[in-house]
């Protein structure tokens, strides 16, 4: 497979051992195809983990193999990697990798991480998002050009309470919209804003869009998976890899390139091309960090007004105040099919 090369990470030397271990095969794509392409857009993929703790998507023999999620910072971690102390929802700490340079990425790489998973928060303070994340996810019948559609009034919903937020492919079919804010907001209070904005999307684009978090009511929509923004679950960032045959990756854009743009056109070949041209194109997001008072004053409304409170969570979270029952609904009426009132 190749004797270890080291590689010049932002002038920090890395280690790549097997560096002609194939990680692709469809394509061919080695480890060192991996590093170098990381290399090759390294102040975009820097900005979007820095000062993040990351979970590590690993896959060290390639896609066709198995892979695991590495969320502890591994015991070998180079004294130069920082680590951030994150709690999960069962309240256990972990210290998480946290990359602040390019030379951390080509490390992980080295490991066979493809996709990186940063939470919303920064180091120095774990427990309050600075990050918005809105998941445009399609379910079967419906693909991209339907993300799109929804993105574009997903747009519009952000703006008209007072967010503005920057697109991406998700790698797959789907589409991802960040939007920066100040880290003012607990990770409950994120995801509450983050139900308001997907349940007005669905009131614009209600044959288009959906909020049902049971995939039995979901139908041929876009669903917004609003659970992306609680406490332990991530997004793929902004130039990861994602593990298909054809090595697809996150890809930033602009709002004006979105109807054009096709997913499996930014890969671990064009993607580079690209970079050199335009840079990245979502490097102006840590300069905005938006408030969500508009948004959670929507959520607010759509309580009191419309009877709509929370949503589940992931059946693997503990019960929440408030939460609604954990309970799929054709069993729920199954269960009350069954109850003959208490008559023998």
């Amino acid at each position: 497979m190749g004797a270890a090369v080291e590689l010049d990470a932002g002038g920090r030397a890395v280690r790549l051992s097997n560096p002609d271990k194939v990680y692709f095969p469809e394509k061919g794509y080695t480890k060192r195809d991996v590093a170098e392409y990381f290399l090759a857009v390294g102040p975009g993929i820097t900005r979007a983990l820095n000062h993040r703790p990351t979970t590590l998507q690993r896959f060290v023999d390639g896609v066709e193999g198995d892979f695991f999620y590495q969320k502890r910072a591994p015991k070998n971690l180079p004294e130069w990697i920082p680590t951030a102390r994150i709690a999960f929802p069962s309240g256990r700490p972990a210290d998480e990798l946290c990359p602040t340079e390019l030379a951390a990425v080509i490390w992980a790489a080295n490991l066979g991480t493809l996709t990186f998973h940063p939470w919303p928060v920064r180091a120095g303070d774990t427990d309050h998002p600075d990050e918005l994340r809105i998941d445009l996810d399609p379910q079967p019948g419906t693909d991209y050009a339907d993300a799109v559609a929804a993105a574009h009034e997903l747009r519009s919903v952000l703006e008209d309470h007072g967010v503005r937020g920057w697109p991406k492919t998700s790698g797959g079919r789907g589409m991802h919209v960040f939007v920066p804010i100040e880290p003012a907001w607990t990770f409950t209070e994120v995801r509450r804003a983050a139900i308001a904005a997907g349940r007005e999307l669905e009131r614009r684009m209600p044959e288009r869009v959906t909020t049902a978090w049971w995939k039995e009511e979901r139908g041929e929509r876009i669903f917004v998976d609003f659970n992306q923004t609680a406490r332990d679950r991530t997004i793929a960032s902004a130039y990861s890899v994602r593990p298909f045959p054809h090595a697809p990756v996150s890809a930033p854009l602009r709002w004006e390139e979105i109807d054009d743009a096709e997913p499996r056109d930014f890969d671990l070949r064009t993607m580079p091309v690209r970079y050199a041209e335009l840079g990245d194109v979502h490097a102006d997001m840590d300069q905005e960090a938006f408030r969500l008072d508009g948004l959670l004053e929507l959520a607010d409304r759509d309580e009191k007004e419309r009877g709509l409170g929370d949503m589940p969570y992931p059946p693997e979270y503990p019960k929440m105040p408030g939460e609604p029952k954990r309970v799929q609904p054709s069993r729920a009426r199954h269960d009350d099919d069954d109850d003959d009132g208490g008559t023998a």
